[in-house]
């Protein structure tokens, strides 16, 4: 019998991905699904599955403990701007929130994590299981970047990795070497089409992960959904940071790029 692994599940295809990849590697998932974001489809192929609204870390820590889990991981999105609806969250929710050293979304996660691992819950990196899920350098689509793409790729790349050890996203929307919009808690797809609507078509969007990245507390990642906001803004092109950003649905998201005339590179 596997390793019992518990899976903290938000919004997005990441989630998905560890589930069937934890599976193929015999371990035995039990999944806290978080109300409002993670998708009801994740029950199909878990061995165990519970719903715990965004608050209720206490009812969590019980239900692992009730399952015998030990380890566990965060999969999936939870949208940051939640900690200003207050009126909607706990008391003891918030006081813990208190005790992060800001209100980023890491000081976030990194006091939940410190939480969980108080009550016997390691907190372990999920990239064992997201191996497929990483691209190497090079090009994915077929149409070549232009000059100008490949500049503002080169100028929106320096920016990028700063504003993300800064702590304050990991996306830069780039247009003739300006930068037009920097990710902030909106998320990457809300930013690409922000960057759309302030600059018009031919935006160039680059993603990269931090100089120190915790996989445990953020690991960034493009998918299906990315490709579409890339569209409906009419960016001309994707570059990801390789073997650090995660590319979900990439097959699927590859070919909606070209049928787009969009290009996607991995840097």
């Amino acid at each position: 019998m596997g390793t019992r692994l518990g899976i903290i599940c938000g919004a997005g295809d990441f989630p998905f991905h560890v589930r069937d990849e934890a599976k193929k590697q015999d371990n035995i998932c039990v999944i806290a699904a978080i109300k409002g974001f993670a998708n009801p489809s994740l029950e199909e192929n878990a061995d165990v599955f519970s719903w715990f609204g965004l608050d209720d870390i206490f009812g969590l820590v019980s239900f692992f403990r009730e399952q015998d889990i030990h380890a566990a991981l965060f999969a999936g999105k939870i949208d940051p701007r939640v900690i200003y609806a207050k009126e909607n969250l706990e008391p003891k929710a918030i006081a813990m929130m208190e005790k992060g050293k800001d209100k980023s979304p890491t000081a976030l996660l990194n006091t939940a994590i410190g939480f969980l691992e108080s009550q016997g819950i390691s907190i372990i990196d999920p990239t064992p299981f997201l191996a497929s899920a990483f691209c190497d350098s090079g090009l994915l689509t077929e149409s070549k970047p232009s000059e100008g793409i490949m500049a503002d790729i080169k100028f929106g790349w320096t920016v990028a990795r700063q504003i993300a050890d800064l702590d304050i996203g990991q996306t830069v929307i780039v247009k003739e070497k300006a930068i037009v919009a920097v990710e902030g808690m909106e998320g990457t797809d809300e930013t690409i089409e922000r960057g759309g609507l302030l600059a018009g078509k031919g935006t160039t969007v680059v993603k990269v992960s931090r100089t120190h990245q915790d996989p445990r507390v953020d690991l960034p990642a493009v998918g299906l959904n990315t490709v579409q906001s890339l569209i409906d803004a009419k960016s001309a092109a994707l570059c990801v940071e390789a073997n650090r950003v995660a590319f979900f649905q990439r097959e699927e998201a590859i070919a909606l790029a070209k049928s787009n005339n969009i290009v996607i590179l991995a840097k």
